[in-house]
């Protein structure tokens, strides 16, 4: 397994004009439209605010014809949800030869299917809640009867906690299934862990301070992300050293075994036995004013302003990747 710190270093740019004329990716159409619209909104007022000549894109309101004839040079993907996060723009960009953003198409379309980054959890030993994959209500009712109450349920591909349920008792079960199915052809049954919950943000190659998540709500769910302002965070979140070290080793191995670089997020649960179960990892995490990556940049000493000049920075390491890629295909 590759070292994501070997493959994933850091570009530094210290003049604004390097980035040439940038285009904000925001708004879109799924489930996430008015999330992606907060966090654009605040990248693109940062990366202003830093003399980067950027400029917002609705991909809802503009096609990416248009787009293909806008004379942008990269792209800062603050997409979120299909269509952004799923590797679909991500490999429109890269066939017009627009640097953009974080992960490229396979890592981002793994990363949003949470049943394909399951399967390669489990299979790369990295500690993630029991699971199954369901189609119907009666297979769901089937594979509740083995994993038991009480249980998550999610949409397979859906980020921000959309169409994910808490179920107790089976009396729940279908009425989550079908909310789930509203979003995709299976949804994902995962033991419901009973622990704290944390996350772990990844920076060109590097672990920020873990963050700990406490929610008067049932789970951390939309609400509790973006609404609430009783949820508290612990950053970092855990109780030592040691304990940081593993969270941020997981984070990274979680991170490239779905093949993830230049940023993202690692969402953990921990067990009764005190193992962090890594949950998912977001290509495309919000920068909002709640948002979790910003909360852990500040914490490292960086402000929101360099935090998203250092996100743009990774676009460049996908110029390098390019690069690398075409040279090896081509054996010279």
């Amino acid at each position: 397994m590759t070292d994501l710190a070997t493959r994933d270093q850091r570009h530094v740019i210290v003049d604004a004009s390097e980035f040439g004329r940038v285009a904000v990716m925001l708004g879109g159409d799924s489930s996430e439209r008015e999330v992606s619209l907060d966090s654009g909104s605040a990248v693109l007022f940062a990366l202003k605010s830093k003399g980067i000549d950027a400029h917002g894109w609705d991909p809802a309101e503009k096609s990416m014809v248009e787009f293909a004839n806008a004379g942008f040079d990269r792209v800062w993907i603050a997409l979120h949800g299909p269509g952004g996060e799923d590797g679909a723009l991500q490999g429109t960009l890269q066939w017009l030869k627009v640097p953009y953003t974080g992960s490229g198409v396979m890592a981002s379309a793994i990363a949003m299917d949470k049943v394909r980054s399951k399967h390669l959890f489990r299979a790369a030993g990295i500690p993630t809640p029991e699971y199954a994959v369901v189609t119907t209500t009666a297979e769901a009712s089937i594979a509740a009867e083995k994993l038991g109450f009480p249980l998550i349920v999610k949409p397979s591909g859906q980020g921000s906690s959309v169409g994910m349920s808490k179920v107790f008792e089976r009396a729940e079960l279908d009425k989550a299934i079908d909310v789930a199915l509203q979003y995709g052809d299976n949804a994902l049954l995962e033991c419901c862990v009973d622990g704290g919950e944390f996350t772990v943000s990844v920076l060109q190659g590097r672990a920020l301070p873990s963050i700990r998540i406490e929610t008067p709500r049932v789970f951390y769910d939309y609400r509790a992300k973006y609404e609430s302002e009783r949820t508290a965070y612990v950053c970092p979140g855990t109780s030592s050293d040691a304990e940081e070290s593993l969270y941020a080793e997981l984070a990274v191995a979680a991170f490239n075994e779905l093949g993830c670089s230049g940023w993202g997020r690692v969402d953990f649960m921990t067990g009764s036995d005190g193992q962090p179960l890594v949950l998912e990892a977001n290509t495309v995490p919000g920068m909002t004013s709640h948002s979790l990556v910003p909360m852990a940049a500040k914490k490292d000493g960086m402000d929101f302003e360099e935090l998203c000049w250092r996100i743009l920075e990774t676009s460049f390491a996908w110029d390098t990747e390019t690069v690398a890629l075409e040279v090896a295909a081509n054996g010279t």
